[in-house]
């Protein structure tokens, strides 16, 4: 497996304005076509954010709805992967929601956090209940981490049976407040996962192509998208498009010598939802062995 490249797709995310790029997918409709090209190019999840339709992040279910099924329409087999993010609500009710239209997977943040400009607010409670309620709805955590400490509460719940495989962990650096995209760093954060998990590194600004190569050639996978980074280069000397970030990628992947993981391989280990219907598990067990 070291030799396939997981790609995570995260178009949206919380933060980022038609005012600051005109690239970011906002609406339900073109979150599901920049999804779509870009799964026509390759990636293995598509790590969602849903918005209003005056930009702001919701939680609601009924548009986290319309953008899944609309994926899943287009990318019968793409594993989709809803946000549980607190950083502009965090009442359990509001972030657990999507959760409840049983995606493969849900983003869990495992401690809280600062940035530079906002908290995101995780406590304990609040972890494990997100994760018990996944666990309830078949849906895979996506366990986020922007430090040291969250490796330790994940590894904490796995032990304690609150979280159960497969494992898939996120890895996020260059924020002030956590991990710095440093070899170091990297290196020590890489160092506490057990092998059979599976692992992504995303950086955040300029650190998103330091930390998207490093993966590619020491054989992770990646987090790639405007969600992290609206920029082309560190001198910011243009916005880019998702397309153009997912394209260098593959670029990358091509130039290390290395594949990029199909996600009917990936859903065959266990990362799509138990209860999941739009995807026959004997056609993506036959993909995967070429039966």
């Amino acid at each position: 497996m070291k030799n396939k490249v997981i790609i995570n797709f995260c178009p949206t995310g919380m933060v980022p304005q038609k005012s600051q790029t005109p690239h970011v997918p906002i609406s339900p409709q073109e979150i599901i076509e920049q999804t779509h090209q870009a799964y026509e190019l390759g990636i293995t999840i598509a790590h969602l954010h849903a918005r209003l339709s005056n930009g702001e992040p919701t939680y609601q279910k009924n548009v986290y709805r319309e953008i899944f099924e609309g994926v899943k329409k287009h990318c019968p087999d793409l594993i989709i992967c809803g946000s549980s993010s607190g950083r502009n609500f965090n009442e359990f009710e509001k972030r657990s929601e999507v959760i409840e239209l049983q995606p493969d997977m849900c983003s869990l943040t495992l401690s809280s956090l600062n940035f530079l400009q906002q908290a995101s607010v995780n406590s304990p409670d609040m972890i494990i209940g997100l994760a018990e309620k996944m666990k309830e709805f078949g849906v895979v955590p996506e366990l986020e981490c922007f430090d040291l400490g969250m490796i330790n509460v994940g590894k904490y719940l796995i032990k304690k049976g609150i979280i159960q495989g497969p494992y898939y962990w996120n890895f996020l650096f260059g924020n002030i407040a956590g991990f710095q995209a440093e070899l170091s760093s990297i290196a020590t954060a890489l160092g506490e996962i057990p092998k059979d998990h599976f692992v992504s590194l995303g950086g955040l600004g300029e650190f998103q192509l330091k930390a998207n190569a490093l993966a590619i050639a020491f054989g992770f996978g990646v987090r790639v998208g405007i969600e992290d980074n609206l920029w082309w280069d560190s001198q910011k000397s243009r916005l880019c498009t998702n397309f153009e970030l997912l394209k260098r990628v593959h670029q990358l992947i091509e130039l290390n010598g290395r594949e990029y993981f199909p996600p009917a391989e990936l859903g065959a280990l266990g990362f799509y939802n138990q209860k999941r219907g739009s995807v026959n598990s004997q056609n993506v067990l036959n993909h995967v062995w070429n039966i």
